[in-house]
């Protein structure tokens, strides 16, 4: 049984109830608006080796992303771009519904999602990234792992992507002799936007952002939207229930709202760490 339908249960013995009764006097169980977000922490340069990383804390939801860089074959039918690849964990004592072993269809879609925001919004200048067309170019790894769930890894896993690219540092390689040859020298990642993710879930007749484990575990159906500086980029609907066409605009709008304003607090810190 899956770590998010162990939860449900669990809530929808002891808290359903409770959660419906909140929202319906226009609060949540924490005390939000439906429309605010969690307190939002973002550190980079965290695990010193790498490339570039960086630690999200989005409430109590906690992740942690570092990039690698190498190089590679270009994929079949993007030979003249770089290759940028996401990955995702969930370490088992990020919560007490996790079990070990392989990632399970939860954390691939948590991956596939994160990597289509941040590809969809071509924030990373992949064509910047060819050492040699079609054989050789750079290969961006950038692999996260969450070391404590409480809901809405969407969004601090994306987070935690894009600060570590928008702070990363890409070696400069060169070919000499048909090799590739480190400078030893570096500069930044070609960043060309900057993505956002914001995640709602609906809970009944109520539509909240950035969801908790506890309102993830009631909700009926759950969308992720992502805005860059020229408008919407990536959309991604999950779980089995539907939106109404007028709760989509208004998730829409939200995510536009507040995509603004984490961007800003995102270019803030690239500002701070170029």
């Amino acid at each position: 049984m899956s770590s998010s339908r162990r939860s449900t249960i669990i809530v929808e013995h002891l808290r359903r109830q409770q959660m419906w009764d909140s929202l319906a006097r226009g609060k949540r169980l924490d005390g939000r608006d439906f429309n605010e977000q969690r307190p939002l922490e973002i550190e980079v340069d965290v695990i010193k080796k790498a490339n570039g990383s960086a630690r999200v804390k989005l409430g109590d939801s906690e992740v942690i992303a570092g990039i690698k860089v190498e190089t590679g074959e270009p994929f079949e039918g993007l030979e003249e771009k770089g290759a940028l690849i996401v990955t995702a964990e969930v370490l088992p004592t990020a919560s007490p519904y996790i079990e070990p072993g392989p990632p399970d269809e939860e954390v691939v879609e948590l991956a596939r999602v994160v990597d289509r925001g941040v590809r969809e919004s071509e924030m990373i200048d992949l064509d910047q990234l060819v050492l040699v067309p079609g054989k050789i170019v750079y290969t961006i790894f950038v692999d996260c792992s969450v070391i404590n769930a409480d809901g809405n890894l969407f969004d601090a896993t994306s987070y935690a992507v894009v600060a570590s690219l928008l702070t990363a540092k890409l070696p400069i390689l060169e070919m000499k002799d048909d090799k590739v040859v480190d400078t030893g020298q570096t500069r930044p990642m070609p960043v060309t936007t900057i993505p956002v993710s914001i995640t709602a879930a609906r809970i009944g007749d109520y539509v909240v952002i950035d969801p908790t484990a506890e309102e993830e575990g009631c909700m009926d159906a759950r969308i992720t939207i992502t805005t860059n500086d020229e408008g919407f980029c990536a959309i991604q609907k999950g779980h089995t229930g539907a939106f109404t066409v007028d709760q989509l605009k208004k998730a829409a709008e939200t995510a536009r709202i507040k995509g603004e304003e984490v961007r800003a607090r995102l270019k803030e810190l690239a500002k701070n760490n170029g």
